[in-house]
């Protein structure tokens, strides 16, 4: 079996260093077996692995998830199902952080509209809407 050390398999899965040894204590990935030298010896399919891993990352899943996703895969009984039912539980979470950033955005955008330049800071909306007024008296 063809092994990598860390480095390689870092540049080759599109990662740092400091990454796979992050993920390797998360227990996302298996520590390696170490030469004589103490250096880790990777398995090529880690590099799978941590681009699985770097993927699923950049769709939003927390490490917590990303690892259930990996037992998931690991599991002969798992099915496609079970991998649908987490993806639509980030769905819902992802459809209700947009809702939360539509509100901000549109009380940003009302904040703003209220403004003028030539406002002093103690009559300008977007200050006083972010100040405790309550506990300045």
């Amino acid at each position: 079996m063809k092994t990598m050390m860390i480095g390689k398999v870092a540049k080759s899965a599109g990662i740092g260093v400091e990454t796979v040894r992050f993920y390797e204590r998360r227990g996302l990935i298996e520590s390696p077996p170490r030469n004589e030298s103490g250096y880790r010896q990777y398995p090529v399919s880690t590099i799978h692995r941590l681009r699985f891993i770097r993927r699923a990352k950049e769709l939003g899943f927390s490490l917590r998830e990303i690892k259930e996703l990996l037992e998931l895969q690991t599991d002969p009984a798992s099915t496609c199902g079970d991998i649908m039912k987490h993806t639509e539980q980030k769905l819902a979470d992802i459809n209700r952080k947009i809702d939360d950033l539509i509100k901000i955005r549109d009380a940003l955008n009302i904040l703003f509209e209220a403004c003028s330049r030539d406002r002093t800071l103690a009559d300008c909306p977007i200050i006083n809407a972010m100040s405790d007024k309550e506990s300045q008296h």
